[in-house]
């Protein structure tokens, strides 16, 4: 028995290099989007607005289930996914707004 590992096919290689280039690109387009979120979470705290904007949610839920369902793409799973990302930007901008008030 070799201990060899089996070689992939050129195909398996092929996708499996497009996929992790698909991973970084989103890696780096989540940065971008938290960036801009910061920023938001930072202009709301000096207006003295809630950290949450519900009726934007709304609206971003129900453009991203038509994007998503455009793509061929799961409209729960984009749903989802969303709802991941939302919470953690609202999660910063409950952060942002305390540091606010307090002076920091």
């Amino acid at each position: 028995m070799s201990d060899l590992p089996t070689p992939i096919p050129a195909d398996l290689a092929r996708l499996r290099g497009s996929i992790d280039n698909i991973d970084a690109a989103l890696v780096y387009l989540l940065a971008e989007r938290f960036k801009a979120t910061q920023q938001v979470g930072v202009l709301k705290a000096t207006s003295g607005l809630p950290p949450s904007d519900p009726a934007r949610e709304e609206q971003q839920v129900a453009r991203l289930r038509e994007l998503a369902r455009t793509a061929d793409l799961d409209p729960v799973f984009a749903e989802k996914f969303l709802a991941f990302i939302v919470e953690e930007v609202i999660r910063h901008h409950e952060a942002i707004a305390e540091d606010h008030a307090r002076g920091a």
